[in-house]
């Protein structure tokens, strides 16, 4: 998920001594922490959630896969134009603007009465979200001086990730002990949450002037939210079989990709520079971003749904499986971005991700069977392992490519192009497990809750098939990590 991904979204912003005063710097960090904190843990409690939500609302298959994906569209396509807006506008403005709009639309996903209210609900939070994000480290950056900075965004970065392993844990839990309507106050508790982060900001930093000679990409943002919403829209739709209908909306969602890049080179202020993509170890690395985050989007938001509707797993226990995860990344990324320094960063990012495949591989031999706890749980670990190698050293090479007045757009396009891997992945693995899961005589929906040997023979075989692709994905990301990334020059 693409929520595991810590690294700036634009380039840093230099240290402003009249941004805050020096007593309410503590008080940013927190502000940061708790903002990342509702992001990070959305996409983990969503997922787990899922098989109750669905329930609860009615939901058919494709509305849950919209329910996500909603949410990572607007992300995905509108976090560049964030960024900008926070130069364009002030940084603290928009902050607290994204976190405004993100917690309203919360609200109205807790008491939604059905998809249709949920569906758009989910995707205005994606658009607070996309104002958040790139927001949240750079306000650190803006309030902190050089010799302070390093020391805050580790605990930024610590508190993320102890946040991200806790948050599913504890949404496991009440739903597990709460009933499926608890689902709601997980979407109720941004409120609170939200409104310490908006009184801080409101009383705690100086008010920005806004910035005319920044820019906003609209036209390219337009084109992205309607090419990846119309390619969501067609793989969806497929769930069913791939007709005249769903193959147009595809295809028109890929013409509109390739047009991106023709209206980003003719743009005043484009989101995504086209002399980026000259560097062959930029590509290279953002083809591997894309293989790679696919392939753990799609396991992550597949596993909770099969392993709670088939296996009778309760959510509880369904999400300890985050904690290895997170846990591996949290204390293993900043050593393994150090050794990338020596050695490179092709060679971690293609060990880590044949890891992963290796991990993919381990879970759909397993989920046959149904082994959560000996199968699932350890190749968890070893896809925690494999990831720890590979988050930072892609930030090394992603930032290591360009020049330095290209580093921060490099660094949002890596993490635009991360969430739309997560967005493409849920919508075209949906289609692939509904398709696997109906062919191998399922007695309900994939996903939803299902009695006999069937129903559970029928969701392991489709996670099987999802899984087995992914490793295969990952394998790719190998590859094209080790061939396309270089390695630092020697000494002569």
């Amino acid at each position: 998920m693409s929520s595991i991904r810590a690294s700036p979204d634009r380039a840093v912003p230099v240290f402003d001594p009249d941004f805050c005063a020096a007593r309410n710097r503590k008080f940013i960090l927190v502000a940061a922490i708790l903002a990342s904190a509702l992001g990070f843990i959305d996409g983990t409690v969503v997922s787990i959630a899922m098989p109750a939500m669905r329930a609860s609302l009615d939901a058919t298959l494709g509305e849950a896969l919209w329910i996500s994906n909603a949410y990572m569209l607007t992300l995905a396509s509108l976090i560049l134009v964030g960024g900008a807006a926070g130069d364009r506008f002030g940084l603290a403005r928009v902050f607290i603007f994204g976190i405004a709009v993100f917690i309203v639309a919360s609200l109205v996903c807790a008491v939604a009465p059905n998809p249709d209210v949920m569906i758009p609900a989910r995707a205005v939070k994606g658009i607070g979200a996309a104002l958040m994000v790139p927001a949240s480290l750079a306000i650190i950056s803006r309030s902190y001086p050089p010799d302070e900075r390093g020391r805050a965004i580790g605990i930024w970065a610590a508190a993320s990730a102890l946040t991200t392993a806790i948050g599913p844990i504890l949404g496991g839990a009440l739903l597990t002990l709460g009933g499926p309507e608890v689902w709601r106050w997980l979407f109720a508790i941004n409120l609170p949450l939200g409104l310490v982060v908006i009184w801080i900001l409101t009383t705690r930093v100086e008010t920005e002037r806004a910035d005319a000679t920044h820019g906003l990409d609209l036209p390219g943002a337009a084109v992205t939210v309607a090419g990846l919403g119309l390619l969501s829209w067609g793989l969806i739709s497929a769930d069913g079989g791939i007709g005249l209908r769903e193959a147009a909306m595809v295809g028109a969602g890929l013409f509109l990709m390739v047009a991106f890049g023709f209206v980003e080179s003719r743009s005043r202020h484009p989101m995504v520079p086209m002399e980026v993509w000259a560097n062959a170890t930029f590509l290279s690395a953002n083809l591997a971003t894309f293989a790679l985050y696919f392939g753990l989007s799609a396991v992550l938001f597949f596993l909770p749904m099969v392993a709670i509707t088939a296996w009778g797993i309760s959510e509880a226990e369904v999400s300890l499986v985050f904690v290895p995860l997170t846990l591996f990344i949290a204390g293993l990324s900043s050593r393994f971005g150090a050794l990338a320094d020596r050695v490179g960063p092709g060679p971690l990012i293609a060990g880590g991700s044949l890891l992963a495949a290796m991990a993919f591989a381990a879970m759909g031999a397993v989920a046959p069977a149904g082994l959560f706890w000996t199968g699932i749980l350890p190749a968890m670990a070893l896809l925690g392992l494999g990831m720890s190698l590979v988050v930072a050293p892609l930030s090394t090479a992603v930032m290591g490519a360009v020049s330095g007045e290209l580093a921060g757009a490099a660094s949002g396009v890596n993490n635009a192009v991360s969430r739309t891997a997560g967005l493409i992945a849920v919508a075209a693995m949906g289609a692939l497990a509904a398709a696997v899961y109906a062919g191998a005589g399922g007695t309900a929906s994939f996903g939803a809750a299902g009695d006999g040997a069937a129903h559970v023979e029928a969701s392991g075989l489709a996670f099987t098939t999802v899984a087995l692709f992914t490793a295969a994905l990952g394998a790719v990301a190998a590859l094209i990590a080790w061939l396309g990334i270089a390695r630092p020059q020697t000494g002569s």
